[in-house]
């Protein structure tokens, strides 16, 4: 059985940004349309009037200031309230392997690796532009890949999901190395005209290569002591769109259930605990204290449900740099937030440094990965 580390990541972030404020004016210009179309119903109590979204509002209920998008045009045009994309050939390279092979360079060329010495890439997202072929497959061939791929999806904890499987299969010594890549539009599946969580995504990839520590040429890199991951089935967060609604009577017509939908104070109750309690015991039955911990990298939902939980795993409210946020820059990147915040917030670790990598989210689900910092 071989050790396996975490020799490079990789961000890709798209180039247009939506602020709080931009979003409010689109919003509210939304609900002002609305409004006026079904004045008559609101009149006689038949529908409610859609209440405006303010700055402080978003801010209070995330923590986010803005978000990196794919298209902002059409999510920002109170008549559309989507992102618009253009239409590629099948011989086109996809939008999500787009973005995945720049991510995919990155996490490389930090780990000093080239496509030869990969054996599989691994795209783990809360959704996927097509059923097959898969995405990974296709990433592959775009990089020069031999191997395999494959595509998986447990939504927010995807990426975490996904390092256990790549870690698994190198530790059994099914592959020298693997990219686990994680291309989120979450633009797509997000209601822009629910007040609610029209805030909440934002777009983005992360990368990470995986390998055998003792084939690893990184400088820097991160021994994986430990995974564990945890499903429980909930309805709180849910997407029900999918190949079988043709088949249902109100067919492909614009369904709100169709796009994200959750049930955040639930959430935000449920899942604390479940997480918390995941973190502690896992770190526990690896005899490591959580005073040896050095950084939690969490998945980048809500700030106030990730300083939460920093206060009940640490016992006390973490240092700055202790528990990174990125939300305010990327707002919820689904999978990849854990990512992210892994990624930019490592470099000032020392050699034998411990950490924390945590995503969580629909399923309800849970992936933890405990890591040590090696200095070559």
């Amino acid at each position: 059985m071989s050790n396996v580390v975490i020799s490079g990541t990789g961000v890709f972030t798209p180039k247009e940004v939506i602020t709080n404020e931009e979003l409010v004016v689109a919003f509210n210009a939304y609900a002002d349309l609305q409004n006026e179309k079904y004045a008559d119903e609101i009149a006689k109590g038949e529908r409610d009037a859609i209440a405006y979204s303010s700055e402080e509002f978003i801010f209070k209920a995330s923590g986010i200031e803005r978000r990196h998008v794919l298209n902002k045009s059409g999510i920002l045009n109170p008549e559309i309230m989507h992102p618009t994309f253009e239409k590629r050939d099948d011989d086109e390279l996809s939008l999500m392997a787009e973005m995945a092979v720049e991510a995919a360079k990155s996490a490389m060329q930090q780990a000093g690796r080239k496509a030869e010495d990969i054996d599989a890439v691994i795209v783990a997202a809360s959704n996927h532009e097509r059923a097959y072929p898969a995405i990974a497959v296709e990433i592959q061939q775009a990089l020069g890949i031999e191997g395999f791929g494959f595509d998986m999806n447990v939504a927010c904890s995807s990426a975490t999901f996904g390092i256990q499987s790549a870690a698994d299969m190198i530790s059994a010594g099914s592959a020298r190395a693997i990219l686990m890549v994680n291309p989120e539009i979450c633009s797509g599946h997000l209601e822009w005209r629910d007040r609610d969580c029209h805030f909440i995504f934002g777009d983005v990839c992360t990368a990470v290569l995986l390998e055998q520590k003792n084939l690893a040429v990184a400088t820097d890199q991160f021994e994986i002591l430990s995974t564990r991951c945890l499903t429980k089935f909930s309805n709180n967060i849910r997407n029900n769109h999918g190949f079988l609604r043709r088949s249902l009577p109100e067919g492909l017509s614009d369904q709100r259930d169709m796009q994200f939908m959750q049930e955040g104070r639930k959430v935000f109750r449920e899942v604390v605990p479940i997480v918390s309690e995941l973190i502690l015991s896992h770190l526990k039955d690896e005899n490591i204290d959580i005073g040896d911990v050095s950084r939690l990298w969490l998945h980048q939902a809500n700030k106030a449900m990730n300083d939460f939980i920093g206060r009940k795993v640490l016992g006390r409210v973490p240092e700055p740099g202790e528990q990174p946020n990125i939300l305010h820059e990327y707002a919820n990147t689904s999978s990849a937030g854990s990512i992210i915040a892994f990624s930019q917030n490592n470099a000032d670790l020392k050699d034998g440094d411990l950490g924390v990598i945590c995503s969580f989210g629909a399923g309800y689900s849970v992936g933890n990965v405990i890591v040590q910092k090696r200095r070559m």
